[in-house]
């Protein structure tokens, strides 16, 4: 006997099992995994009706240059070009790896209000060689030409100054228009490691 009961609904015993309806399967699109050189990682296809919500999955990203920002943009023409107007707003908590420091707060300088170049993902990268940050972005229903586009993002990052930045960003990408492309790239230099993998869910 498992323990497990199915469909453990109304019960008090037991552990739960989740329903078995259809839906909220995640399906993986592509995994992009960094040469060493990247000026830019993009999703150029995959991002379309078939899903109404998809997540991108960062696994330990690594950056060139110490300080450096991971950013953000979207395409309405399959990534011919990056120029969506986006808002967006980030906060964050740092602790340091001595305890020497902590805090939390909203980073206004890491805002965009209706910015059509890139935006802030997560902040701060160390680029010693064990440094990187992991973590996802959501992005809702991109296919709407109804509505804007929603996502949200959390990542940890092994900082500059052997600090952990823990990030939450969200917003929105303001066009009715479908969204069909991604693109990531740093503040400065390079993405020298690391994966980014697509997937849907629905």
């Amino acid at each position: 006997m498992s323990g497990i009961i199915a469909q453990n609904v109304g019960r008090r015993s037991g552990l739960v099992k989740g329903p078995e309806a259809a839906g909220g399967e995640w399906t993986l699109i592509q995994t992009i995994t960094s040469d060493g050189s990247d000026a830019t990682i993009s999703f150029t296809s995959g991002i379309d009706s078939t899903y109404d919500s998809y997540c991108f999955q960062f696994v330990n990203i690594h950056a060139e240059t110490d300080d450096a920002t991971l950013k953000f943009n979207g395409s309405d023409d399959g990534g011919s070009s990056y120029d969506i107007a986006k808002t967006t707003n980030f906060w964050d908590a740092y602790h340091r790896e001595d305890g020497g420091a902590a805090a939390m707060g909203y980073r206004v300088a890491e805002d965009a209000a209706q910015g059509t170049g890139v935006a802030t993902l997560w902040r701060n990268f160390g680029n010693d060689a064990d440094a990187g940050s992991s973590g996802y972005l959501y992005l809702f229903n991109p296919s709407s030409t109804t509505f804007v586009k929603h996502f949200i993002s959390v990542g940890v990052v092994a900082s500059s100054g052997t600090y952990l930045v823990h990030n939450f960003m969200g917003g929105y990408l303001n066009t009715t228009a479908a969204i069909t492309a991604m693109q990531f790239s740093m503040s400065a230099d390079e993405i020298q490691g690391g994966s980014i993998s697509l997937y849907g869910i629905g």
